[in-house]
């Protein structure tokens, strides 16, 4: 599974960018979502490269965002107790099959982004673009 979370903001982004954040379900900056390797996924995940950054996520980092930062589809926080339940269900059927909301709300990470911003790529020592397992690391910053 990949976690996607969205960096930048909308100002001045062309419309079908625009539109492939909202079907991913990050409407607005340090947004999160969970979704499955699959080519349709990565299709998306790749037009909009220049303003998400994404990784595959470790079970132990999903289990700290359902925790802390997830929220049931009808309202509320997760009970501490349905965790280990929702992260089986996320991993087999996802977020929204799961009973949890598609999205889940981060704050900035501490220490912010790495030391070139958000403008440049993960390569160049920038925020963007694919990090591998290094999305973790990110995750837990900002939960």
């Amino acid at each position: 599974m990949y976690a996607v979370v969205r960096v930048r903001g909308t100002v001045g982004v062309r419309e079908d960018i625009e539109r492939t954040l909202k079907f991913l379900n990050l409407n607005k900056p340090h947004h999160c979502t969970v979704v499955p390797k699959t080519s349709s996924y990565e299709g998306m995940i790749f037009k909009v490269k220049d303003y998400v950054t994404w990784g595959e996520i470790n079970e132990e980092t999903l289990r700290l965002l359902v925790g802390k930062r997830g929220e049931l589809e009808r309202g509320g926080r997760v009970p501490p107790e349905k965790v280990d339940e929702l992260v089986e269900r996320i991993k087999e059927f996802g977020l929204k099959k799961a009973g949890l909301k598609p999205v889940f709300r981060l704050s900035p990470p501490r220490r912010g982004y790495e030391r070139n911003g958000i403008k440049k790529p993960f390569k160049l020592g920038g925020a963007l673009g694919y990090r591998g397992e290094k999305i973790n690391d990110l995750i837990k910053r900002m939960v």
